[in-house]
Parts: C-alpha cells; sequence; structure tokens
C-alpha cells in the first residue's frame, strides 16, 4: 500500500500548490512558470540527493528513459497544461487531463510493459474518474466564458503526455535499482532542458511581472516545495510500490482533496457534490484495497 498512500499524498500536494499556482500564473508566462518551479526543484532534489544517498550510479540506460520521462511528462505536459489553463479555464482543462490521463496510462502500460488490471481495479479506476469529473462539471461556470479549440487539444496533449512519462517512468523503477529523489532528480532535468530550449526559441520573457517581486518569489518558493519537490518525490514513489495506472488515477484525486481544502477554509459543498466525492472515496478505497 505505499505506493498508494504515496500517490495520494502527491495528490494532496498539488492540491494544495493549485491555488498558490493559480495566483502565480498572472505573473508568470506558462513556461517561465514551469522553467523556474523546475529549476528550483532541482537545487532542492539535488541537496538532498548530495546528503542521503551515494553518488548516482545508474547505466546510461537509465538516464537516456528518465531523461526522456522528464521531457514528455514534465517539460511537454506542464507546459500543455499551463497552455490550456490559459485558454479554456481550471474547469475544463482538469476534466480534459484527469479523464484522459489514467485511461491512457492503462492502455500504454498494457501495451508497453504488460501491466494489466483486473476488472475490480477498472470498475474502481472508472469510479473515481466519473465521480471526479461529475465534480469538475458541477463547479464549472454555468456559462462558459472561455472556449478555444486549441485549448482542448493542449489539455488532450497534458493527459496523454503524463500517461508516456507515468509509463516510462513505471518501467524504469521496476526494472533498474533507483532511489525516488534521484530518479525525480534525472526526470526533472529532462523536463528543464525542454523548457529552456522553448523559452529561448519563444523568446519568452523569464522574471514575473508583478509589482511585489518579493512577495511572489516567497510565494512561488512555498508553491515549488510543496507542488513540485514533495510532489514529484511522492509520485516517483509511487510508481515504484503501485501499477502506473492505479498511481495516475489516485492523483486525479487532488480534484477531490482540492474542495476538501476549500471546504475547510469555508468554501460551501453541495450536497450534490458531497455525495460524488463519496463515491469517488469509495472508489479510491477499493483501488487501495485490491492492490
Amino acid at each position: 500500500m505505499i505506493g498508494e498512500f504515496a500517490a495520494l499524498a502527491a495528490a494532496l500536494c498539488w492540491a494544495v500548490s493549485a491555488r498558490l499556482f493559480r495566483v502565480l500564473g498572472s505573473a508568470f508566462s506558462p513556461l517561465a512558470l514551469n522553467f523556474w518551479k523546475g529549476l528550483l526543484s532541482a537545487g532542492l532534489l539535488l541537496a538532498v540527493s548530495v546528503v542521503l544517498f551515494p553518488p548516482i550510479e545508474a547505466p546510461g540506460a537509465v538516464w537516456g528513459w528518465l531523461l526522456l520521462s522528464g521531457v514528455i511528462g514534465i517539460g511537454l505536459g506542464d507546459t500543455f497544461f499551463f497552455q490550456a489553463l490559459s485558454k479554456i479555464g481550471d474547469a475544463q482543462s482538469i476534466l480534459i487531463a484527469e479523464t484522459l490521463a489514467p485511461v491512457l496510462t492503462a492502455l500504454l502500460a498494457m501495451a508497453w510493459i504488460g501491466e494489466w488490471l483486473s476488472w475490480q481495479q477498472w470498475l474502481a479506476v472508472a469510479l473515481v474518474i466519473i465521480s471526479v469529473d461529475v465534480i469538475v462539471k458541477i463547479h464549472k461556470p454555468a456559462a462558459l466564458t472561455l472556449f478555444s479549440p486549441t485549448g482542448y487539444v493542449y489539455a488532450a496533449l497534458a493527459a496523454l503526455c503524463q500517461a508516456v512519462g507515468a509509463v516510462i517512468s513505471r518501467d524504469v523503477l521496476t526494472s533498474y535499482e533507483i532511489d525516488a529523489f534521484n530518479a525525480s532528480l534525472i526526470r526533472l532535468l529532462g523536463g528543464l532542458l525542454i523548457i529552456f530550449l522553448l523559452m529561448v526559441f519563444t523568446r519568452q520573457r523569464w522574471l514575473p511581472t508583478s509589482l511585489d517581486k518579493g512577495k511572489t518569489w516567497r510565494l512561488f518558493t512555498l508553491a515549488v516545495f510543496i507542488g513540485t519537490f514533495m510532489a514529484l518525490t511522492l509520485q516517483m514513489l509511487a510508481f515504484s510500490h503501485t501499477k502506473a495506472a492505479i498511481a495516475q488515477t489516485l492523483l486525479a484525486a487532488s480534484v477531490l482533496l482540492s474542495l476538501g481544502i476549500g471546504w475547510l477554509l469555508g468554501d460551501r459543498i453541495s450536497r450534490n457534490v458531497a455525495v460524488w466525492s463519496a463515491l469517488a472515496v469509495a472508489g479510491i478505497a477499493m483501488l487501495v484495497w485490491l492492490e
């Protein structure tokens, strides 16, 4: 059950950091936000790895596959998702990405590494995905103020990149002996590489545009520590101990956990949302128990 609890802990980290990154989105471009959060997280992971773990002695294949996983899952995936956020809003972006990512991950895992789910696990995955989708739809504004066909394409591409990155990571972590911190660091370096090249190629603004830059960077550091450093390490720990599709489904529970955080902060939860949240929790419990 280590993998399942690690995935849920990562989802909680993303739920907390999502509120912070939502505020920071007005100060950074999508690529700049992705670059700086990756750079700071890489520094934190490197410091932890140097202090707690021996130097990385992984075969070249491990470096190559984890770097590729980072390029696709972090570099391209996060950038596509941030682009979708700016074009169709968070509700639609999450709806598409969190629906497609677990399904695509399951299909890729079956085709790539022969990792199959039982019919009971498929049922639990479906219950979680459907419940999360309904919750997102309930919270969607009555009138859709943002509509862009390219936004939906970006969200779908983000889901595909998440799935590919997840399956590659799962394959490497089950085939070689490497700890979650160093695996996260290598994967993050791959993501940083492609983000840096995209920043240079598209001539993006590197620094935030907010008036109070000190406050912006403090908020940014907190968001990165929770939402990238902690979440990415927990995600890799999850991929080490449970099936890729199950981990990806539990990571989608960040939507549910975000609602819980909002409720603790005083947001009102409707009866319909409470019912579907209970069904999502039931699906999560099934996944944990079945594994």
